[in-house]
């Protein structure tokens, strides 16, 4: 399997771009247009979700520790219409700062069942600002793909991060193989889910001889896998061949 390796520098990168992304994106918007990918939200909770994720790991950064936070809240001070970009772009760059300035290998907790360091969140905040950049552009219908490599990353994430951590859409727990492939990068992933377990492959360790129940192959775009990992698309972009209901089971956010 070939999986992108990042670094504190490479996301953010990807959080410069995307935010700025984002900011052009939602200053072009009504504040009460609807978002089509994040049914039941304006531009403007989109906005307020964003500013207030940010905030929460700021504070979570600066504290340190691998202690489980409080959980995160809506703040009491977001506000309403076009005041509610400045109150993010304040948001934003606090992070940024914060972000830059920490040790990744300083000790953060996170929610994930990986080492608790600060670089868990450089990765975290540049995908999800790609992903809800993405959601801001398509209040405008003129959305972006995520940049290839970034959102091979992604793919990555949800498949070591989101999907161990138990954070899966669906219901159903299927066991089988995936074969995702990126063909703009040139990447794969194989995945086995065994119910309730899910489990991230090198391709060295599947044998022919394990003859899985079931199997399925989608290959597309970084991006487009991604974003139907994500269910902001739906599957049918993809080119699949085997048992499709098994994708199913890697959405995530």
């Amino acid at each position: 399997m070939t999986r992108l390796h990042g670094t504190k520098d490479f996301w953010l990168g990807g959080l410069r771009a995307e935010g700025a992304a984002f900011a052009a994106a939602v200053a072009q918007a009504p504040p009460d247009q609807q978002v089509p990918s994040c049914p039941g939200w304006t531009v403007t909770d989109l906005i307020h979700h964003l500013g207030s994720c940010y905030e929460w790991v700021t504070r979570l950064v600066e504290r340190g520790g691998t202690e489980r936070p409080d959980p995160r809240q809506h703040p009491a001070d977001a506000p309403a219409g076009e005041a509610a970009l400045a109150w993010w772009q304040m948001r934003y760059d606090s992070l940024l700062a914060t972000l830059d300035a920490a040790d990744p290998e300083a000790p953060v907790w996170n929610w994930a069942p990986q080492s608790k360091k600060a670089v868990f969140w450089h990765r975290r905040m540049a995908h999800e600002s790609a992903v809800h950049r993405w959601d801001a552009q398509m209040a405008l219908a003129a959305s972006e793909p995520i940049e290839a490599k970034l959102a091979a990353d992604g793919i990555s994430e949800v498949l070591d991060s989101w999907l161990p951590a138990g954070r899966r859409r669906s219901e159903e727990r299927p066991h089988g193989v995936v074969h995702l492939f990126a063909a703009d990068t040139d990447q794969e992933w194989l995945v086995r889910l065994r119910g309730e377990g899910v489990a991230l492959l090198d391709t060295d360790t599947l044998l022919d001889t394990d003859e899985p129940p079931a199997r399925v192959q989608a290959e597309g775009t970084a991006s487009d896998v991604l974003l139907a990992l994500y269910g902001r698309v739906g599957f049918d972009v993809l080119v699949v061949s085997g048992d499709p209901t098994l994708l199913t089971a890697l959405r995530t956010g």
